[in-house]
């Protein structure tokens, strides 16, 4: 990727407030039709069923990999390529069952209202918005109910390696059904008689040094109409 991504991601932070304050608030993602243990969705993601694999690249041994090789491959394969070489325990297939797992801890972390687990999971600057929304949620005595029947797709799209520090895109693409309610249960958002077909497309981040294995997720965005 091109040396204008730390603008990007300025511009992206200083934007990121008002964006939750509008957007988590009643739903994350786009419709298309008390403390805890860090949670550790990266180290040990559940498999996928058959019938849900992801779009997963198939990146070549990194043992048999010299800096010509890389330079063949395509651009997004050729960036994970040199995430590998920097952290011999990332593959890219265990990173999309992790950003599988980590997205729907987020998801239903942000519609319970649970700011600790949120906490250990996404960076500063955006989990002041999503704690921004939640508390905004409060105020207004509402609460959300989501459910993810089903991810149709986790496909990673976008990579970078910037230093020490490897950025992975991933577009989610579920089946959710959401609802907010106010105080008396009324709903005031959503249907819990409709599933919608959702697309987020969420950046995680993480130090190749670290030896914790967890990614944090450092941008959420939809798609552009």
């Amino acid at each position: 990727m091109g040396s204008s991504f730390p603008l990007f991601e300025i511009i992206l932070y200083a934007m990121i407030a008002g964006f939750l304050i509008l957007k988590l608030r009643g739903v994350l993602g786009r419709r298309t039709g008390e403390e805890k243990q860090r949670p550790d969705p990266f180290s040990a993601p559940e498999a996928a069923n058959e019938s849900e694999q992801d779009n997963v690249i198939s990146l070549p041994d990194r043992a048999t990999v010299d800096a010509a090789d890389i330079d063949d491959l395509d651009p997004l394969s050729a960036t994970l390529m040199r995430i590998k070489l920097a952290d011999p325990d990332f593959d890219d297939k265990e990173f999309a069952g992790g950003a599988r797992g980590a997205f729907e801890m987020i998801v239903q972390a942000f519609a319970a209202g649970d700011v600790d687990t949120l906490k250990s999971l996404i960076s500063g600057p955006l989990y002041g918005g999503f704690v921004q929304a939640i508390e905004e949620r409060e105020q207004a005595n509402e609460s959300q109910e989501t459910t993810i029947v089903t991810f149709r797709s986790a496909d990673i799209t976008e990579a970078e390696l910037d230093g020490h520090e490897a950025r992975v895109t991933v577009e989610f693409v579920t089946e959710q059904v959401k609802v907010t309610r106010d105080a008396d249960g009324k709903v005031v958002d959503g249907d819990p008689d409709k599933i919608e077909v959702l697309t987020d497309i969420w950046t995680f981040e993480r130090d190749v040094r670290s030896s914790d294995p967890n990614w944090e997720l450092v941008a959420a965005r939809v798609p552009e109409e």
